[in-house]
């Protein structure tokens, strides 16, 4: 038991020296989302009204929680605290893997796969998002009401906790769980939207965005960049995009991935018949990597995602997706190379900047390509001759160049 706290204390020693400016990395400045942009949220949430004609605020109403959680530490100036919470989440996640009846895996790849994202990963509020999501997978066996206030307070925050729900069998605890997730979400949603107006005004911010510069579909323009492709890259909706002539096609192609991910889970789960204690943190953990790898957006922040289920799925036993894991490991080690070491290379498409994103971006595409298959062959029985099911459907879902 002592040597993972001493590991844990030692690289998030070194994470908070970075947000606060001790040590400084190369790249742009990690924490102006905090001391910036989200204390200038928290300044017009205590007005009393979530913000308005602001492109940058595209999250739900329960956003405004982690915005104004600072302020529960007022004798710290809101960068300072802001950090203090995260780190505070971050123990608490470990926490919940070192329990004696998790196996140790899951609390290794938590310790390790945090300090591997770099400092971004304490200056933004995903990590506070992520604890709820792991402490419901791991309470849902024994406490499903729990797990379930849980992932809808994590849905109301950022809207990808509701994947969890995806992984959990039909029946009496599984509808415990289900009704607990859906009235903390509409319960949580009423006094939030009726506290503070303008509150659903997120639904309308992303209409005109453009296709993030990290995501998979965005290789095709880092590419065309250097056979005379007209557009260009620009500060739009709050990120880096490509804008300019086939942006929407491409980004269409994205959403219609997505999609037909989606429709892979509802197969799955009108196929699956075996469930194991692992099953509902594997199921999250695959759907949550369909989503990321189809998105149009990949922030380095959605690794901690990935991060904290991989986890999950590891302390509650499961062997199948190990593999899986260590590429998300191994995306997150080099998601920190490309932002924000060499973010500007990235946004100038240079040929090093675009090998950075091909390696990270494959190495999602592997984990999520292996993470639906073994869930399909723990879950789905083999056919009668003897083949995988379908589990070869999954090929046809995963993005080549969208």
């Amino acid at each position: 038991m002592r040597l993972p706290l001493v590991v844990w204390a030692l690289t998030r020693t070194a994470l908070l020296l970075c947000v606060f400016g001790v040590v400084t990395l190369r790249g742009p400045d990690v924490t102006s989302d905090v001391s910036v942009i989200y204390q200038n949220w928290a300044e017009t949430l205590r007005a009393g009204t979530f913000p308005q004609a602001d492109v940058t605020w595209q999250y739900p109403p329960g956003a405004a929680l982690p915005v104004l959680a600072p302020g529960l530490l007022p004798f710290l100036s809101y960068p300072a605290a802001f950090f203090v919470l995260v780190c505070a989440a971050d123990a608490v996640v470990l926490g919940l893997l070192l329990r004696p009846s998790r196996a140790r895996a899951g609390a290794w790849t938590w310790i390790a796969g945090v300090p591997l994202l770099g400092p971004t990963v304490y200056a933004r509020y995903d990590l506070l998002v992520t604890a709820l999501a792991v402490g419901a997978l791991l309470a849902a066996a024994r406490r499903p009401r729990l797990a379930g206030a849980l992932v809808g307070l994590g849905a109301l925050v950022k809207v990808w906790p509701a994947l969890l729900l995806t992984g959990y069998r039909a029946g009496r605890s599984a509808r415990r769980l289900w009704l607990a997730a859906g009235a903390t979400a509409a319960g949580a949603a009423a006094l939030l939207t009726l506290a503070l107006p303008h509150g659903w005004d997120f639904l309308f911010a992303q209409r005109d965005r453009g296709l993030e510069v990290e995501s998979v579909g965005a290789l095709v323009f880092h590419v065309a960049r250097h056979f005379g492709w007209s557009g260009h890259v620009s500060l739009h909706y709050g990120s880096m995009e490509f804008l300019g002539p086939g942006v929407g096609v491409v980004a269409t192609a994205s959403l219609l991935t997505t999609l037909a991910a989606f429709g892979w889970l509802l197969l799955w789960r009108t196929r699956a018949v075996r469930w194991g204690p692992s099953t509902p943190a594997d199921a999250a953990f695959a759907a949550v990597l369909l989503f990321t790898v189809t998105s149009r957006v990949i922030s380095p922040q959605y690794l901690v995602w990935l991060t904290g289920l991989a986890a999950a799925c590891l302390a509650l036993g499961s062997a199948r997706q190990r593999t899986p894991a260590r590429l998300v490991l191994a995306a997150t080690a080099v998601t920190v190379l490309e932002f924000p070491l060499f973010f500007d290379a990235v946004v100038a498409s240079t040929p090093g900047g675009i090998a950075l994103l091909v390696l990270r971006n494959g190495l999602l595409l592997a984990a999520a390509g292996l993470a639906c298959a073994e869930l399909w062959r723990s879950t789905v029985p083999r056919s009668r001759d003897g083949g995988q099911g379908r589990a070869t459907a999954l090929t046809g879902i995963m993005p080549t160049g969208s």
